[in-house]
């Protein structure tokens, strides 16, 4: 029996759309809303809207309070039980093996995933390359979070009490290319980042390597970790520059995505990415 598993694209279902659409602003609504109103911000008509409330009603995951006529409905905590089963269960290091594989052969670089732990950046995943050459990084490294392209990914997306926290805790790389460690000076290179993109560390930490990488985001949007190459520097120019660039930028999508992230909640860099 076929599982309905083709590569044509599926239609979508309206009734499961518009259920979505009430829970979402059930939701995000700043205050309980009633029936007419929340039909009224979500066009879908009242005997319709008012299927779905009760039904959610039912399953646990809206409830109502009665205000003489009124009735006023609000989501129950239900979604963030299964919402945080579902954090239990992802696994950073799995979440995009394929791709990060894919973009290893291509780029011929090692493909990492970077999440912040204090001041520091933990390697949690990677997809390395064959060949006799190897690069010193590894799933359970650590590093300074703003000597790795990595680190300042994340640290340019974070919210501003928690960046200014790190600030004091900035690292002197002991590459050629090391930069002035001041909070002016990162604050300055982490504008560059959230413009571009991606960031980039060029022999900064150590001679002759460099590393480039892009942030990913949960379904909040919150910075989650960063995806990145690591290669000589050397390598770093022109077309496979671009190209290691649209890479992890890409991932960063694939990732945030899997995370549910949806497009809105990324930052305008990437929209339409």
């Amino acid at each position: 029996m076929s599982d309905g598993g083709s590569g044509a694209e599926r239609p979508a279902s309206p009734g499961v759309d518009r259920t979505l659409t009430v829970l979402e602003q059930l939701v995000t609504a700043d205050e309980d809303l009633t029936l007419t109103a929340l039909a009224k911000v979500t066009r879908i008509p009242l005997a319709t809207c008012a299927s779905i409330v009760y039904t959610l009603e039912h399953r646990g995951y809206a409830t109502r309070r009665v205000v003489g006529r009124s009735h006023f409905w609000r989501p129950t905590l239900r979604l963030y039980s299964l919402a945080s089963q579902l954090v239990r269960k992802v696994d950073l290091s799995q979440i995009a093996t394929a791709e990060m594989r894919a973009l290893a052969e291509e780029l011929g670089m090692p493909v990492h995933i970077g999440v912040l732990d204090g001041a520091s950046v933990v390697y949690v995943a990677k997809a390395a390359t064959p060949g006799f050459i190897q690069f010193d990084t590894y799933p359970g490294k650590v590093a300074p979070f703003d000597l790795t392209a990595l680190g300042r990914a994340i640290a340019a997306h974070l919210p501003a009490d928690e960046l200014a926290v790190l600030l004091p805790r900035l690292a002197a790389g002991q590459g050629p290319r090391a930069r002035e460690s001041s909070s002016k000076a990162f604050m300055e290179l982490l504008e560059r980042v959230r413009a571009d993109g991606y960031a980039i560390e060029e022999e900064e930490e150590q001679a002759e390597i460099s590393c480039l990488a892009a942030p990913f985001f949960d379904a909040e949007g919150r910075i989650t970790g960063a995806v990145g190459v690591t290669g000589f520097a050397r390598d770093f120019v022109g077309d496979r520059r671009d190209a290691a660039a649209a890479g992890v930028v890409y991932l960063g999508i694939v990732i945030s995505r899997r995370l549910g992230c949806r497009s809105g909640s990324l930052p305008s860099e990437f929209v339409g990415s």
